[in-house]
């Protein structure tokens, strides 16, 4: 490489390291950015000029408190991606915004909002759509094919048709859906659809979807229901064989803090109280639950965990019987 490539590399390094640092704050000095870069300041006007001549609205302030500024992101130049380059973009950052990257959550958002601000206006506009795809009632860490979730967004952000395997009954099916939303939860990713096939909404697990595929058909959207809410649902009780709803005397905060959002659905009911609703193989087993967390409850439904409740407690007496119960000052 000869000293006159090496020369323009360098430049067009340090202009795209000033252009971040543009985009990292709201207001910088002349001798501030100089000082980042290892430049003088007349260097560093040299670089902002660069940057107007590439479309980039920077915007110099004289005299006390004067600086270098990023003018609004509608004038801004294409950013150099294609359209399926863009589109894998927004869904890796939009897994790390609903949680599927510990941690990474602040992080995505600061990244989307600036691939939001840089994109031309037909590409953002699909960029938008897709993130309107996405929704989330927890985190997102099972990992998933980022090639299936690009997909099913996308699927979800155009209206057409979906069709993929998926196990039933011992035995992997084909499934026909339109898809709606896709929903991170504290575990997993989810689907919600109205399958063509049983004619009825359902709740699918992306890690256990195969052959997933986008088809042209579009769909007339339906009145569909709130996709956090219908999936949390589905998987804190639909998918068990028992189901129950509990009045628990404690603020829904509370009991949010204590119960993961994938075990159960908690509404408040008044600022004391709150309903829980929650399902699993054995009645027995979610009772044990919501007595573990401490707090007075009733039983809503079903009536047989009522009568269970009951023989719970004479259970429970039964077995400290032989216990001498404790005596206070005022026994002695």
């Amino acid at each position: 490489m000869d000293a006159a490539s090496g020369d323009e590399r360098g430049t067009t390094e340090r202009v795209l390291t000033l252009l971040g640092l543009l985009q990292q704050r709201q207001l910088w000095t002349g001798p501030e950015l100089a000082e980042r870069l290892g430049v003088t300041p007349r260097t560093v006007r040299r670089d902002v000029e660069r940057l107007r001549a590439l479309g980039y609205p920077v915007h110099a302030g004289h005299g006390v408190g004067g600086g270098y500024r990023l003018g609004p992101g509608k004038d801004l130049p294409p950013l150099l991606l294609d359209d399926e380059e863009a589109i894998a973009t927004a869904v890796s950052l939009l897994a790390g915004a609903g949680g599927a990257v510990a941690g990474a959550g602040d992080a995505a958002l600061r990244a989307l909002t600036k691939l939001d601000r840089v994109l031309p206006t037909r590409l953002r506009h699909e960029v938008r759509a897709l993130s309107g795809s996405v929704e989330s009632f927890g985190g997102g860490r099972t990992p998933v094919d980022s090639e299936v979730l690009m997909t099913l967004a996308r699927a979800c952000r155009d209206g057409v048709e979906a069709g993929f395997g998926y196990p039933s009954g011992g035995e992997v099916r084909q499934r026909r859906v339109e898809p709606y939303r896709l929903v991170a939860s504290d575990r997993r990713w989810y689907l919600l659809a109205y399958d063509l096939d049983r004619d009825d909404w359902r709740s699918f697990r992306v890690d256990r979807m195969t052959g997933v595929a986008a088809r042209t058909w579009r769909f007339r959207p339906r009145v569909a229901p709130d996709a956090a809410t219908y999936v949390q649902e589905s998987v804190a009780s639909r998918v068990y064989p028992h189901r129950a709803r509990f009045l628990v005397h404690a603020p829904a905060d509370t009991v949010r803090a204590q119960i993961p959002a994938a075990a159960a659905v908690v509404r408040p009911r008044g600022d004391a109280r709150c309903e829980v609703l929650s399902g699993g193989g054995d009645l027995d087993f979610v009772l044990m639950h919501v007595l573990l967390l401490g707090h007075d409850f009733e039983v809503l439904d079903p009536p047989e965990l009522g009568r269970r409740c009951r023989a719970l407690a004479e259970r429970l007496l039964s077995a400290g019987a032989s216990i001498p119960p404790v005596t206070g000052p005022a026994d002695r």
